[in-house]
C-alpha cells in the first residue's frame, strides 16, 4: 500500500520514488507496462519512430488525474462555496446587471464605462481562478495554457467587437498594443517588483528558448507583407495618384490572399509548438513537465499532484464559461462606453489603439495586481515580508506569443470568413516598434534570467513607444486599403474629396 504523510493542512502527500514520481503513478505505469508485453512487443526501431503519439502510459494517467481516480471528490455545493469565496472582487459582481441597465438605458457615457470596468475586474479574477483550479486537474502545464487563453479572453473579445464593426485600422493598432503591453510593461513590471530583494529571478529555459522562436516568428510574419509592400514601385507621382498607383482593389486582393495563407501557417506553427511543449519526444514525456524544468516548477507541479482542489472539474469548465459570456457582453459596452474619448477629436487614433485600449483592456487585471502589491507593502511595513520569488513571473510574454500567433491568424480568418478585408499589411510604424519589442524582450531573457533593472529598461521602452505614439497619426495608405464597407477608390476619393483624412 502507498505510504502517505498527513501535512499541516491536513491534505495527504504521496511517496514518491526515486525518479520522483508518486509511488501510485510507478504502480499504475508499471500495470500498463505489464499488459503492453502482453501483447505484440514493439523493436526499439517502431519505438523511436512513434513520434509525437503520446504513450498510452501517460494518456492513462492523465485521464486517471482529470477524473480524479481513487482521490477524494469534491461536490457541486462545496465547489460552489469555493468560487464565491475565492476572492474579496467577487463582491463586483453585482455591478455586471447594473452595468447592462445603464448600457441600454443609455446612462452617460462615463457612468457605463466605469460600471463595465468595475464589472470586468471579478471576471477576469474569476479566470484566474478557473485556471488555477484546472491546472490541479490537467498539470501545471496545461494548465498554463488555460490561463493564458482565458487572460487573453477580454482583449480577444475586445478585437472580434471591432472587426464585427468594421473597425480594421484601430483592430490593427489594438492587435500591436496588446502585443507590446504583455511584452514589454507587464513583464517588465514583473521582474522589477519581483527582483527587488534577489540578485535574478529564474526563467523555465524550455519554455524561454522555444519562446524566442515562436516570438520571432510571428513578429517576422508582419515584416513579410511590409516589406512586399514597401518595395513596390511607387514612380514619382504624389500623393493621391501614389496612393491610386498602388493602393487598389487588385492589391487588396493580393495581400487577402497572402494573408489568409500567412495566418494559416501561424496557426499550425503555434499547433506544433503546444504539440512538442505537451508531448515532448521520448517514451513517458506526454503530459509530464520537462526534465529541465527549474525547482520552483517542479515543486509546484508536484504540489498540484499532492493536494486537492477546491473546484469540481465540470463546476469550473461550466463556471469559465458562464464568464466568457458575460465578459463578452460587458466587454462590449465597455467599448462602447470609451468611444466617446476618441471621437471628442483629443486623441490620435493611433494612440488611442496602440495604448489606451489595451492598457483599459488590461486594467482590470491590472487593478488586481496593484491589490496584491498593496497588500505585500502592507506585509512588508509590518515587518512579516514574504519570501522573494526564485521564478521569473513572464507569462505575459506568452500571452503575447498565443495573441500573435493564435489570436491574430485567427481574426484574419474571421474576418474572411465574415467577409472582413482583414489583412497582415500593418501600418510600418507599428511593425517597427514590435520588432523593437521583439528584439528587447529577446536579449533580456536569453540567459534565462532577469533581474529589476532589466525590468525598469523594459517599462522605459515602452514609454518610449508611447510617448511617440501620441503624435503619430497613421499611414493613410493602410487606412486605404483596410476600407470595410466600401471599395479602396471610394475610400481615396472620400479622403482626397473633403472626407476625413487623417
Amino acid at each position: 500500500m502507498t505510504a502517505e504523510h498527513p501535512t499541516t493542512n491536513g491534505s495527504y502527500t504521496r511517496q514518491r520514488s526515486s525518479n520522483g514520481r508518486p509511488v501510485d503513478e510507478e504502480a499504475e505505469i508499471g500495470s500498463i507496462n505489464e499488459h503492453h508485453n502482453s501483447d505484440e512487443v514493439l523493436s526499439e526501431k517502431q519505438q523511436q519512430h512513434r513520434g509525437g503519439v503520446p504513450d498510452r502510459a501517460g494518456l492513462y494517467l492523465f485521464a486517471a488525474r482529470f477524473m480524479r481516480r481513487g482521490k477524494k471528490k469534491i461536490g457541486v455545493v462545496e465547489s460552489l462555496h469555493a468560487i464565491a469565496f475565492s476572492s474579496w472582487l467577487n463582491i463586483l459582481l453585482v455591478l455586471i446587471p447594473i452595468a447592462w441597465v445603464s448600457n441600454f438605458k443609455h446612462w452617460s457615457h462615463t457612468t457605463t464605462f466605469v460600471l463595465s470596468f468595475l464589472a470586468i475586474i471579478p471576471l477576469e479574477r474569476l479566470f484566474d481562478y478557473g485556471g488555477e483550479q484546472m491546472a490541479y486537474y490537467c498539470g501545471k502545464d496545461l494548465g498554463d495554457l488555460i490561463v493564458i487563453t482565458l487572460n487573453n479572453a477580454v482583449e480577444a473579445t475586445l478585437a472580434i467587437i471591432l472587426l464585427e464593426r468594421c473597425e480594421l485600422k484601430l483592430l490593427q493598432s489594438t492587435i500591436i498594443g496588446v502585443v507590446i503591453l504583455h511584452l514589454l510593461l507587464i513583464p517588465g513590471t514583473s521582474f522589477l517588483t519581483g527582483g527587488a530583494r534577489i540578485m535574478h529571478q529564474d526563467l523555465h529555459p524550455h519554455l524561454t528558448e522555444l519562446n524566442h522562436t515562436m516570438l520571432t516568428i510571428g513578429v517576422l510574419s508582419l515584416l513579410i507583407p511590409a516589406a512586399f509592400f514597401a518595395a513596390l514601385d511607387r514612380g514619382i507621382t504624389p500623393g493621391a495618384q501614389v496612393a491610386e498607383g498602388i493602393v487598389n482593389e487588385e492589391m487588396r486582393h493580393t495581400f487577402l490572399v497572402m494573408s489568409r495563407g500567412l495566418a494559416l501557417i501561424l496557426l499550425m506553427i503555434y499547433i506544433c509548438s503546444r504539440i512538442f511543449l505537451h508531448n515532448p519526444p521520448g517514451d513517458g514525456n506526454a503530459l509530464r513537465p520537462d526534465a529541465g524544468a527549474p525547482a520552483a516548477v517542479k515543486h509546484e507541479e508536484a504540489h498540484l499532484e499532492d493536494t486537492d482542489p477546491e473546484v469540481n472539474q465540470w463546476v469550473c469548465i461550466v463556471m469559465i464559461l458562464i464568464c466568457i459570456g458575460l465578459m463578452g457582453a460587458t466587454a462590449e459596452w465597455l467599448v462602447e462606453s470609451i468611444e466617446f474619448v476618441r471621437e471628442s477629436g483629443r486623441i490620435q487614433e493611433e494612440w488611442f489603439g496602440l495604448v489606451l485600449l489595451p492598457i483599459v483592456s488590461f486594467a482590470a487585471d491590472g487593478t488586481v495586481a496593484i491589490v496584491f502589491f498593496i497588500r505585500s507593502l502592507v506585509r512588508h511595513f509590518f515587518h512579516q515580508p514574504a519570501p522573494p520569488a526564485t521564478l521569473a513571473k513572464a507569462r505575459a510574454i506568452d500571452l503575447s506569443i498565443q495573441f500573435t500567433l493564435f489570436w491574430m491568424p485567427f481574426f484574419v480568418l474571421l474576418g474572411w470568413w465574415t467577409n472582413r478585408p482583414l489583412i497582415l499589411l500593418f501600418d510600418f510604424f507599428e511593425v517597427a516598434i514590435l520588432i523593437g519589442a521583439c528584439f528587447v524582450v529577446n536579449y533580456v531573457t536569453a540567459d534565462a534570467k532577469t533581474n529589476w533593472a532589466e525590468g525598469f529598461a523594459m517599462i522605459a521602452f515602452y514609454v518610449m513607444i508611447a510617448l511617440c505614439a501620441w503624435f503619430y497619426t497613421g499611414q493613410p495608405e493602410i487606412e486605404f486599403m483596410l476600407a470595410c464597407r466600401e471599395t479602396v477608390a471610394e475610400a481615396i476619393a472620400a479622403a482626397t474629396g473633403g472626407g476625413h483624412a487623417e
